[in-house]
């Protein structure tokens, strides 16, 4: 037997609490168990097949029925109540990210090179158990609950229009998500209304001559890496001050690819990078100022210039109503010192907002920090959780989604 067959086992014996106001320790002891074991066993998006299955296994063996695959690895399940009422849907990501897991603990990941660095782990667990939690509760809603997970969210394409694309929002009036936070302390959520992530766009640029040139001789060519550092500079410029400083745009150049000799101009330079803005409007005029400020400077020096983008995320716009039930929800459950304001917007992005395009919805800060080893930032190689983030978490959005859906 695996030690994924092991731990689907132990299902029968887990007593899901009745009480949203605490838990049992058989329940948080495998809320653990859930989340090391998809910590040791990251998979990359679109390939999250054992971590699929793993989820499908747990959730059928508690007698709920998985639908899916969506978007090749994704997976939904209904938590339908008694009476008919709205569809709301909280959703998890399940994918790792490339990188190595420099921690020393004994769940540290065993598929070198990739993950759980941004926590998408304990959002799999946390909805796995949202889901057992309203499993229990069901009877008590006017409506349901739909708890979907969703492969690729670090990845372009992401995953959550191909999940909307296979049909996971039919149906659904508002969708919800959670993120976790290692700048807040466990047992607190933070909470932002209006715009609480930005847009991710990635763009190239490319400038070519007709030939290389003679570094000796530059004015017989065309000084291709001279007309980058000037589009380059220029495109700095021009977004600082063609954007409004007060909606948040974030411009940043990250690769560049020039020649290999001290002596020849190259015949090409490439560079690109991301923008960000958390106001819909500012991503198109970023979008126009890179591309125009790219060929009228390259036309100024006789270089050919082409211009692409990966049209990433869009902002992440929480509604305001959303925001103040799940206020109340911590409020009742964890009091009012338990809520964090969010002052200002993450200028991360978070693939969660193509949902918003089909219903309202939110997305929570969950902390998890509780001392140095689970402070570092997203992505950090020695990213950790303070693992009684995952129960009250989901003891929070059940909360919410019961009391929302009251019969």
């Amino acid at each position: 037997m695996t030690a994924a067959e092991a731990l689907v086992e132990t299902v029968d014996s887990v007593e899901v609490p009745e009480d949203l106001d605490s838990s049992s320790s058989s329940f948080e002891e495998f809320l653990v168990a859930v989340r090391r074991h998809l910590h040791q066993n990251p998979e990359l998006g679109l390939h999250e097949f054992k971590t699929s299955r793993f989820i499908r296994e747990v959730l059928e063996r508690h007698g709920l029925e998985v639908h899916g695959p969506l978007a090749r690895t994704g997976l939904y399940v209904d938590i339908l109540g008694d009476l008919p009422g709205p569809l709301l849907a909280y959703r998890a990501d399940i994918d790792a990210l490339p990188i190595h897991d420099a921690k020393t603990v004994e769940y540290r990941s065993q598929n070198d090179g990739v993950a759980h660095l941004c926590g998408h782990d304990a959002h799999t667990t946390i909805a796995i158990a949202t889901a057992l939690l309203l499993n229990e509760h069901r009877h008590e809603m006017r409506g349901g609950v739909r708890v979907f997970f969703q492969p690729n969210e670090e990845g372009i394409p992401s995953g959550s229009p191909l999940m909307i694309r296979d049909g996971v929002m039919e149906g659904v009036s508002e969708v919800f998500a959670s993120h976790v936070d290692p700048t807040v302390t466990v047992g607190r959520f933070g909470l932002i209304t209006g715009a609480a992530t930005a847009s991710a766009d990635r763009f190239r640029v490319v400038i070519s001559a007709a030939s290389t040139g003679h570094s000796a001789r530059p004015h017989q060519s065309v000084d291709t890496v001279w007309v980058a550092n000037q589009i380059m500079s220029t495109i700095y410029q021009v977004v600082g001050r063609r954007t409004d400083a007060r909606n948040g745009t974030v411009i940043a150049i990250c690769r560049l690819r020039a020649g290999d000799a001290y002596n020849v101009i190259p015949q090409e330079v490439e560079f690109g990078g991301t923008f960000r803005c958390t106001v819909h409007t500012d991503r198109a005029l970023v979008r126009d100022l890179i591309t125009d400020t790219a060929r009228r400077v390259a036309d100024q020096f006789g270089a050919a210039v082409q211009v692409d983008f990966d049209h990433g995320s869009p902002p992440v716009v929480n509604n305001g109503k959303l925001v103040e039930r799940m206020r109340q929800a911590v409020h009742t459950l964890y009091g009012e010192e338990a809520v964090f304001d969010i002052p200002a917007p993450s200028m991360g992005a978070e693939d969660f907002a193509h949902y918003l395009d089909h219903a309202p919805g939110m997305l929570l800060r969950v902390g998890t920090a509780s001392g140095p080893q689970t402070s570092h930032v997203l992505h950090d190689s020695c990213f950790d959780i303070d693992e009684r983030a995952i129960g009250m978490a989901a003891r929070l959005l059940t909360r919410m989604m019961v009391d929302a859906l009251a019969a």
